[in-house]
């Protein structure tokens, strides 16, 4: 065998070996190549579920929290609540009692007021009744004389200053007398009469009988004017004298001279004579 065949042989049979070697090289190393690939993976995914599961964790730890703090917040609120609702007790509380305390000093001086209205009500009938009493005299005698000599005397059970004037002096159950040297008297009575103590007037009111000489007078009203010296006899007027009986609207007395003048009420009024 010569040296080329031998060495034809021996590349022949390197050519499979290298072949081989080249092929299991190759494979070898994608294998190892794909081995790390899919141990990276594996990491990877290991990685990913730590991950997750730390994001799970978190997540968790997070609705916790929340939650934690919802209650948390609640609770504030809870309390924030019941303090403002027990604020507004105490402050309706107060209000209340504040309105009782104001009602209560309303009523009181109220009270007092009505304890003053009273006091005042009865002090002034105190006074009005001591004014009253005061002005309140019984056994009335007035007398005064004119200048020419007639004597007027008044005489009352009863007298009181009038409310309207105090000049004048209401008298009840009333007898008078005018007296002359020159004349008869005058006798009057009457159950009231106003006599004016500034100018002597009188008016005697209310079943006025007159005696004069033999005449008897009755009237309802009867009025003296000292300043004049006359008298007027009036309203429902009757003159009785032994004889008889008159009717007239007024009668006239001159106190000077004491004359009598009888007179209708009106011109159209006759004086009306019954004779016994």
């Amino acid at each position: 065998m010569s040296v080329k065949s031998l060495i034809q042989i021996l590349i022949l049979l390197l050519i499979p070996i290298i072949l081989s070697m080249v092929y299991f090289k190759y494979f070898d190393k994608k294998k190892s190549v794909v081995e790390e690939i899919k141990l990276s993976e594996d990491i990877e995914n290991e990685k990913l579920l730590e991950l997750e599961k730390k994001i799970l964790e978190l997540e968790l730890k997070n609705t916790n929290l929340s939650k934690k703090l919802q209650t948390e917040l609640d609770g504030k609120i809870t309390l924030v609540e019941t303090n403002v609702l027990e604020k507004e007790e105490k402050t309706l509380s107060k209000n209340e009692e504040i309105k009782k305390n104001k009602k209560s000093e309303l009523d009181k001086k109220k009270e007092e007021i009505k304890l003053i209205e009273i006091s005042e009500k009865s002090e002034i009938k105190l006074e009005d009744k001591d004014k009253k009493i005061k002005n309140f005299v019984k056994d009335v005698e007035y007398t005064s004389v004119d200048e020419r000599g007639n004597r007027f005397r008044l005489l009352a059970n009863s007298g009181k200053t009038n409310d309207a004037n105090k000049n004048i002096l209401d008298l009840e159950n009333v007898r008078g007398e005018i007296k002359s040297d020159k004349r008869d008297t005058i006798f009057i009575t009457s159950d009231y009469a106003e006599y004016n103590i500034s100018n002597l007037n009188s008016k005697f009111y209310e079943n006025v009988i007159i005696d004069y000489q033999d005449k008897k007078i009755s009237c309802i009203n009867f009025d003296i004017n000292m300043s004049t010296n006359k008298a007027i006899a009036y309203n429902d007027v009757i003159i009785t004298d032994p004889k008889s009986t008159m009717k007239a609207g007024i009668v006239e007395f001159d106190l000077k001279t004491k004359d009598i003048n009888i007179n209708p009420e009106s011109i159209n009024t006759k004086i009306e004579v019954v004779s016994d």
